[in-house]
């Protein structure tokens, strides 16, 4: 059996940062096959819905899933992550009409060259975002640029974009996983967010989240995912 130096603190950090036994779960090669099978075939399911039903969701379900969001790694474990929900209908008009405003632009201002329309087009996207307004629920994830203590100091956050991105990808599995629909939409430029939430001057949009039940009937593009073959290299000596 290998042998690691454990991390444990010096005796004298031991009170400030002490260490607790790992709550892990062992078991036997088929359940754990079956297990990741059942997951891989669950998530195979997951797909990004634009067609989204007004049908209300309950707050718990939102909850559930930020704080399944939150178990993510983060640099220096500062979880620099703050997911901000709302339902109230006028904000979300609001901020759908300053998406499809710079949506817009994208799509007929020249913001999106030939070649980026020709990747689009199997989406079927364009600039109407009503899906902004008829969702239930809009959750914003803002990136945690810097902490800022009480006293108004601030704290330096590491590995800011990589901490939320793992969340966001949490964040996903978990409303799929309780039967609720989603998409990641990043209108650009995204600080209207900020403005239009109030949020302080240390947060950032990272990724927009209408969530819901899909319309019945609801219909995605036919897109295929790429074979493990051609997402998974291993490399031996």
């Amino acid at each position: 059996m290998a042998e690691y130096r454990h991390p444990y603190p010096a005796p004298e950090l031991a009170a400030e940062h002490p260490f607790v036994p790992l709550d892990f779960r062992r078991y036997e090669p088929a359940e754990m096959a079956r297990r990741a099978d059942d997951f891989r075939a669950e998530m195979a399911r997951r797909r990004s819905v634009r067609m989204l039903s007004d049908e209300p969701v309950p707050i718990e379900l939102i909850e559930s899933a930020i704080a399944t969001a939150s178990t993510a790694p983060s640099g220096a474990h500062h979880q620099p992550w703050r997911f901000v929900v709302t339902g109230d209908p006028s904000i979300k008009r609001e901020i759908r009409l300053a998406a499809e405003a710079e949506e817009r632009t994208n799509y007929e201002g020249g913001r999106i060259n030939d070649e980026w329309r020709r990747e689009l087009a199997p989406l079927g996207t364009d600039w109407h975002k009503e899906f902004l307004e008829i969702a239930p629920w809009l959750v914003v994830l803002f990136e945690e640029r810097y902490g800022v203590a009480d006293d108004g100091s601030r704290r330096h956050h590491y590995y800011v974009k990589e901490s939320c991105g793992i969340a966001a990808g949490l964040f996903i599995a978990a409303l799929h996983h309780a039967g609720l629909a989603t998409l990641t939409h990043t209108p650009s430029p995204m600080a209207f967010l900020s403005r239009v939430l109030g949020r302080p001057e240390q947060e950032r949009p990272f990724v927009l989240f209408p969530v819901g039940y899909p319309v019945d009937g609801c219909l995605v593009p036919d897109l295929r995912r790429k074979p493990l073959d051609e997402v998974m290299t291993v490399v031996t000596s």
